[in-house]
């Protein structure tokens, strides 16, 4: 039976957020530790990968997590979306080359607009000349559709789901595709499908330490509901009971040394955290909910007059509980950071009320003005995001 205050310390600490903070920046060991590090795009006031690693270690700065893939430590894949995962991890994730690069051969928008003689041409230039980018080809402009992508773009990512392509690096956080078989080591033998299922449910639960069923298969996205459920029929994890954030106990399942992690779990910091919309700790919605209470959804691609919160907005975190969220945006050419929205959480876990006094308001400036610092702009006055009640 594990209590529902212990359920939610130990998911914190499985994703070090403790606060138990090394001087030392290791991002392998980071990465390793959370299983993959998911990357986006949009800079809002740092990227979602640079931010999730800041957040464990201080001394981390961005774009230190490039070299590691340039040195083959990790390769780029899918997992939800865009991730770096630890080159540990290629022998296993053969199906999932398999399964995503057979769904994206057959799927229709991909192969649009391309003949089978085009899309080798594109795979002999990259053999030829070595790692390009979608700019070095051009197969005609764009349609008027939303979200519509030049066909050379669409061959090039078929090919990388499948893993012909490769992420050899990236410059400005533009992707270079080179040859996979240059960028990947090369494996004597390819594991059985059975034996990859396995050893990814293994690589979940290792990380997830208690889960559900569904939890384990929602870890990677990479393996089915059913053959979770083979995997459990032969599994050394001991059956526990999960108390949920509204009281309702829950059967999951926890690595064999469950009670030695409870018993070692370390006192868990009051400091304010902001956590990145794209942080392993939140990205299972359903599994936040059910542990913390806290509904959350990312609104980014929500039209704006349809939006509860806001753009980009990060979840408070405060010792193990979530009493909030805040909308960041940059200004960059005044070098200020600026509180567009501010919303405390009314209630915590168990539905008790929570107030947001001065020592509270206190620890969310002090978190504010860190994560400005970290991004090099200044926090702008924080009137803005006073609540109504404060």
């Amino acid at each position: 039976m594990i209590r529902n205050r212990d359920a939610r310390r130990l998911w914190l600490t499985a994703n070090l957020l403790d606060g138990q903070m090394s001087d030392a920046v290791d991002v392998m060991a980071i990465i390793r530790r959370l299983g993959f590090l998911q990357i986006d795009t949009v800079r809002n006031i740092t990227r979602a990968h640079d931010h999730i690693l800041w957040s464990r270690s201080q001394r981390y700065r961005e774009g230190m997590v490039w070299q590691h893939l340039r040195q083959r430590d990790l390769f780029e894949h899918f997992t939800h979306d865009a991730s770096l995962i630890p080159m540990d991890f290629y022998p296993i994730w053969q199906c999932q080359f398999d399964r995503l690069g057979e769904k994206t051969a057959k799927a229709s928008w991909y192969r649009s607009g391309m003949t089978d003689e085009a899309i080798a041409t594109i795979r002999r230039r990259i053999a030829a000349e070595g790692p390009l980018s979608t700019r070095a080809f051009d197969s005609g402009s764009r349609t008027g559709e939303m979200w519509s992508k030049p066909p050379h773009k669409k061959a090039l990512e078929q090919m990388w789901y499948g893993g012909v392509l490769a992420t050899s690096h990236r410059e400005n956080f533009e992707k270079f595709y080179d040859l996979g078989e240059r960028v990947f080591p090369s494996l004597d033998e390819k594991p059985s499908q059975e034996s990859q299922r396995d050893d990814l449910c293994r690589a979940a639960i290792d990380r997830l330490w208690v889960a559900s069923a569904s939890e384990i298969r929602r870890f990677w996205d990479a393996v089915s509901v059913a053959k979770v459920a083979d995997w459990l029929g032969s599994h050394d994890l001991v059956p526990a009971r999960v108390e949920d954030a509204a009281g309702n106990w829950h059967d999951s399942w926890a690595l064999p040394d469950i009670e030695a992690r409870l018993e070692s779990l370390p006192d868990l910091t009051t400091r304010m955290r902001l956590i990145n919309p794209f942080d392993p700790a939140v990205r299972d919605r359903k599994r936040l909910f059910r542990l913390f209470g806290f509904e959350y959804r990312n609104e980014m691609f929500v039209p704006a007059a349809n939006r509860q919160w806001g753009y980009y907005v990060y979840p408070l975190l405060e010792a193990d509980q979530f009493v909030g969220r805040i909308e960041l945006k940059a200004d960059r050419p005044l070098g200020l950071m600026r509180v567009s929205g501010f919303w405390p959480e009314p209630t915590v876990s168990g539905g008790r009320p929570l107030s947001w006094g001065k020592g509270r308001m206190s620890r969310l400036s002090a978190e504010l003005q860190r994560f400005a610092r970290y991004a090099g702009l200044r926090l702008s006055p924080a009137g803005a995001y006073a609540p109504a009640d404060a």
